[in-house]
């Protein structure tokens, strides 16, 4: 075996790479995570009580509510039970205190957009286990010129993770890319070493690039995740809030037409960021294409399951963009847009399409199917739980006028008066609440308090409801921000210190672009009217 052979396999092993389940925390961040947990058992039960027995002149439906909320996003920042736990003790608690009954506390469960997540889960997961991305970052980096700079091949993987992350988790995104960039880290790391730029016994995962190209990973999923409604898990709960609040609903062309220049910009800045604070030591490479030819090789041609993946995937898209279609061909008041916007629910749509994976066949013979319902069952339904009690949470808001109160409070207490002071706030402050718990906790939390307050000073809410769901997305600074952060932690080859800093930096450069770019693609797009 080779010596280059030899540091590939170091950083492709277990020494250096750990799932999200295995990720490794330092002594002092164990010491924080503790902590905030044992705050959280306390604090939860203690602030919801407490508020519920205060003397307060608010309806007592309305004070139980906030109560059980106020518990509940306790429970969501510090997590002492998982996330979609804490909601569904939130839900228990509201019903058992007379708040709403039953029957209409759960109603939002049959929404259309749970079948939305369920459906693109389900074809995520489909995409993981065949290893489509592999497929896809390999095809990318082959192209002329790319693999031969360091600077091309960080760009590389950003787009390829960026084009994914529209479509699938953001953390299965970077989880299936990880190893392709660590075999590449290895083979820079071995170019150096023959240089001479570094000794010998040289850790490669303390280059500069070796950061820059985890971070790239990582930051890339967020802002492609922006994209398409089923891009994030705050995509969807946001556009159902929104659509709850507002009556209006956001087709996924719409979604899509308003979120790709935002994306754009941000993945600019993110390129000029990350160069600027993460300059790679070495700009040309020798060696790469030849590991990317190797890898190509390795993976031979399309199997019948890419294939029969790549069709079911292929096949929702376009149902779900076909509309939007019809409607720019025929008008939006032709009888053919009326009907296929009426039949072509997006639910409807992404379980239909998940279905055929379970119809096209693998091996005829022995009836064995793309997916089987094994794998379906692993996708992600913490999230689809989360979201059920987030769309709860908000409807009850509306239903007891709790929405009313905070919103006509918070106006008299707030120095915001008009639409461009709203929408800063909301995004600013759903970054920050981003950073301390999950981007989909973050969009449960931050929406439902922007959308009062909007109606409570007569704004439209929805530019400042959209502008706190993409900015739910963001969390840059720390391991735990988002799952993906802590994935490339885990690598090694990120240093604390410099994800904190290049994301601190990402962070205000996206809140300002989000402020900036929001309200005028809202404008453009004439998206929720």
């Amino acid at each position: 075996m080779t010596e280059r052979t030899d540091v590939r396999a170091a950083l492709l092993g277990g020494k250096t790479f750990r799932s999200l389940s295995e990720q490794k925390l330092s002594p002092k961040e164990e010491k924080f995570e503790r902590a905030r947990q044992t705050l959280g058992f306390f604090l939860a039960p203690a602030a919801a009580i407490t508020f519920a027995i205060l003397p307060m002149t608010m309806d007592r439906t309305q004070q139980l509510l906030a109560a059980v909320l106020l518990g509940v996003i306790v429970l969501w920042i510090c997590e002492p039970v998982p996330i979609p736990v804490g909601g569904l003790l939130g839900v228990a608690a509201v019903v058992i205190l007379g708040v709403a009954p039953a029957a209409d506390v759960l109603a939002p469960f049959g929404s259309t957009t749970i079948f939305t997540f369920i459906g693109a889960f389900i074809l995520a997961q489909a995409m993981l286990k065949h290893g489509i991305a592999q497929r896809l970052a390999f095809a990318v980096l082959s192209l002329p010129g790319v693999a031969t700079s360091t600077y091309r091949v960080i760009i590389a993987f950003g787009v390829i993770t960026c084009l994914l992350s529209a479509f699938v988790s953001n953390t299965a995104t970077v989880a299936m890319l990880m190893p392709t960039a660590l075999g590449i880290l290895a083979v820079i790391g071995q170019l150096m070493q023959d240089r001479g730029s570094v000794s010998a016994d040289f850790d490669p995962l303390r280059l500069r690039v070796g950061a820059a190209l985890m971070l790239m990973l990582a930051y890339g999923a967020s802002v492609g995740g922006l994209l398409t409604p089923v891009g994030s898990p705050p995509n969807l709960i946001g556009r159902g809030l929104i659509e709850e609040a507002t009556g209006e609903r956001i087709s996924f062309a719409q979604w899509t037409a308003a979120a790709a220049p935002l994306c754009l910009a941000m993945f600019v800045v993110l390129a000029l960021v990350m160069f600027l604070l993460n300059r790679p030591e070495v700009r040309r490479i020798e060696g790469v294409e030849e590991y990317i030819r190797e890898q190509r090789t390795a993976h031979g041609r399309m199997s019948r399951a890419e294939v029969n993946t790549l069709i079911a995937f292929g096949f929702t898209v376009s149902l779900w963009l076909l509309p939007a279609a019809a409607g720019l061909v025929t008008g939006t008041d032709s009888d053919i847009y009326v009907l296929l916007d009426d039949r072509l629910d997006e639910g409807i749509v992404a379980v239909l399409g998940a279905s055929l994976l379970f119809i096209l066949p693998t091996n005829w013979k022995e009836r064995r199917a793309t997916l089987n319902w094994s794998d379906a069952a692993r996708i992600d339904w913490g999230t689809i739980i989360l979201f059920g009690t987030g769309i709860i949470f908000g409807s009850l808001l509306a239903a007891t006028g709790l929405a009313e109160t905070i919103g006509t409070a918070a106006s008299r207490n707030l120095n915001v008066t008009n639409v461009v002071a709203v929408t800063a706030f909301s995004a600013v402050l759903a970054v920050l609440i981003s950073e301390t718990t999950s981007n989909t906790a973050s969009a449960a939390v931050v929406v439902p308090i922007v959308i009062p307050l909007c109606t409570a000073m007569g704004l439209d809410p929805f530019v400042p409801a959209l502008a706190a769901t993409f900015a739910a997305s963001f969390g840059f600074m720390l391991p735990v921000s988002t799952p993906q952060n802590a994935i490339v932690y885990g690598s090694g080859a990120v240093p604390i210190i410099r994800m904190i800093r290049t994301g601190l930096v990402f962070d205000v450069a996206g809140a300002l672009l989000i402020i900036g770019i929001v309200p005028v693609m809202v404008a453009i797009t004439g998206i929720g009217r």
